[in-house]
């Protein structure tokens, strides 16, 4: 597996870790005022993905002893986003953590989280957005420049021309995975909007790989809803031979597929920790007034054959 340069990611973790270990236990903490942490993620709850978030975070929560709420909207929508952090901006939390897939439409409700002096961390997205909005830090990736691993990897595969299969056209953090792909490719990209049915994805790329037989590479933006179909339509479709498939993000499904050849790699942003991390800090500032001086990176990481196998248990526990 391929390690990034991440900023303060290490540290951050010996620390967190310590800090545990020394937290006050017993009466002593038992009768300290309940620390209330909120989780706004623009991830439907269905979503595999951001399961392993909330997994995360649950874990954190229950190891710092804190009280944690999780609101997601329906579906991938900003006006429901803007809705749910208002309301938990209403309920003066002692720590905010949320994605922001879209700085522009949540500035709003997470400035008045700011101003009103409730802590926020933006997690599962590029840093670029969570200072946007004036978050503490941000727990995540830089989208774009792990986009440009994924592209350059997929160029060393031998691709020249690809197709980005984006399935929530729209989300900042994903528009830039095309983009950074593109860059470090080199070659043509063609961007696929498709939904978050893999049935219907499935048939869009099929019918994108019949409809041009110059296509040699496939980068989907999420395992399940993109990279698991993408795998079933190169292989259904008879494309095998000549079409390559890689993804973002992890599933069972996919890690099995990079085992057994059928895809190259994935890119993996430990969504894990994005859920963990910011509840860890967001207790010790609350108890400690400790917090970070920087973001934290938690990718990008690829994934290739050698390494799936050993993730894949631990991907269907929603830790991977």
């Amino acid at each position: 597996m391929s390690r990034p340069r991440t900023l303060l990611a290490s540290v951050s973790l010996i620390a967190a870790c310590a800090l545990m270990v020394a937290a006050p236990q017993g009466a002593a903490q038992a009768a300290e005022k309940t620390i209330n942490i909120i989780l706004v993620d623009h991830g439907q709850a269905a979503d595999p993905f951001h399961n392993v978030i909330k997994r995360g975070a649950q874990d954190a929560a229950k190891q710092m002893g804190v009280h944690l709420e999780i609101r997601q909207p329906q579906n991938f929508d900003m006006t429901q986003m803007a809705n749910l952090i208002t309301a938990a901006v209403n309920q003066r939390p002692d720590g905010l953590v949320t994605t922001v897939p879209d700085a522009d439409a949540l500035s709003g409700p997470i400035g008045r989280a700011v101003a009103q002096g409730i802590p926020v961390i933006t997690t599962n997205g590029t840093p670029a957005n969570g200072h946007k909005v004036g978050a503490l830090l941000n727990v995540g990736q830089d989208e774009v420049e792990a986009g440009r691993a994924a592209g350059k990897a997929m160029a060393a595969a031998g691709g020249k021309k690809a197709l980005c299969v984006n399935q929530e056209v729209g989300n900042v953090a994903l528009d830039q995975r095309c983009q950074g792909f593109a860059a470090g490719f080199g070659g043509s990209v063609k961007v696929v909007p498709v939904d978050t049915d893999p049935a219907t994805t499935k048939s869009k790329i099929e019918a994108a790989l019949r409809s041009d037989s110059s296509v040699d590479s496939i980068i989907g933006l999420n395992a399940v809803l993109v990279g698991e179909p993408a795998v079933a339509a190169v292989a259904e479709g008879g494309f095998a031979s000549r079409v390559k498939v890689a993804c973002f993000d992890l599933s069972p499904g996919f890690l099995d597929d990079i085992a057994k050849g059928k895809a190259l790699f994935t890119v993996d942003q430990q969504p894990y920790l994005q859920g963990y991390l910011p509840v860890l800090f967001l207790a010790q500032k609350a108890r400690y007034g400790l917090i970070p001086s920087g973001d934290v990176a938690t990718g990008p990481n690829l994934i290739r054959k050698d390494d799936a196998g050993r993730v894949i248990d631990l991907s269907s526990q929603s830790i991977r």
